[in-house]
């Protein structure tokens, strides 16, 4: 059964089945991609713990090697609610006999959600229950409804960028990149732009992003916590991502072990690892 929190400005719901936002709305627009599977039949899927896709669908760790699909499994398996008020409620999702054929490592993954006046927060937290430091990467997908004509919408960065995306092959981050051409901070979006699928930021001096339509502002991602940054749509499709991550694709160059894995959080035996971002509706 979906979860709804609600305050005077907006209203979240979300599926229990990976915790997923799946709308996010005031009185008048719904700014969450409706999942419509003819372009992409997803909303907001939780990236654990993975982000992106290891060399083969494999990795080695303690020389054993391991079977994982692209962003991992959390977004496909149901979490529990722990805590539930009006305005925020926390989802919990545990290690268990299937996940440890996948990943052998003990945890805990909560995601917490909290409406404060127009902005949504998403928080994350991931404790290591186990003996042995957990390797794992973390990221969110939030797709955002762009409705009508997808060349009206651009992105402003926080900072002036000089944008340079690494490129995919076979689904894996390869060593060539190229520099995508903006306006100093300002991106206009065009389906050509994802013809070679998404765009990956390794590194990037802004932790805002907002979303425009005929240049007017309507809607920022804050993302202070996450080193890393997608940016997806599928062909023709009425929707743009805005992903924060921590880690991404496997190289092409791998070595296959998961503790050497380009960003990877190396998490200490009964500590947490804590991450957040948030969504903040400006009309």
């Amino acid at each position: 059964m979906n979860v709804t929190i609600t305050n005077e400005f907006l209203t979240a719901t979300i599926n229990p089945l990976g915790a997923e936002l799946i709308s996010l709305k005031d009185s008048s627009n719904e700014y969450i991609w409706e999942g419509n599977p003819e372009f992409w039949g997803k909303h907001s899927p939780i990236l654990f713990p993975i982000v992106g896709t290891l060399k083969d669908n494999t990795y080695t760790y303690e020389g054993n090697d391991y079977n994982m699909t692209r962003h991992g499994f959390a977004r496909d398996n149901h979490f529990v609610v722990k805590e539930r008020d009006s305005r925020s409620v926390v989802f919990s999702f545990s290690s268990n006999e299937e996940t440890l054929k996948q990943y052998p490592f003990t945890f805990e993954l909560e995601l917490k959600y909290t409406l404060k006046e127009k902005t949504l927060h998403l928080d994350y937290t991931v404790n290591n229950l186990g003996d042995k430091i957990q390797p794992f990467a973390l990221g969110a997908h939030p797709a955002f409804a762009l409705p009508g004509n997808f060349e009206d919408y651009s992105l402003t960065f926080e900072k002036e960028e000089e944008l340079i995306s690494s490129q995919l092959e076979n689904d894996l981050v390869s060593e060539k990149t190229f520099k995508i051409e903006s306006d100093k901070n300002k991106l206009a979006l065009s389906h050509k732009l994802f013809e070679n699928d998404a765009l990956i930021f390794k590194t990037l001096i802004s932790k805002k992003i907002t979303l425009n339509k005929l240049d007017t502002p309507f809607l920022n991602v804050n993302f202070h916590d996450f080193p890393h940054l997608g940016i997806w749509t599928k062909t023709n499709a009425p929707f743009l991502c805005i992903e924060p991550w921590q880690g991404y694709s496997d190289p092409s160059t791998s070595t296959g072990k998961l503790e050497d894995k380009e960003g990877i959080v190396l998490l200490t035996p009964g500590k947490e690892y804590n991450a957040g971002f948030s969504i903040e509706i400006l009309r």
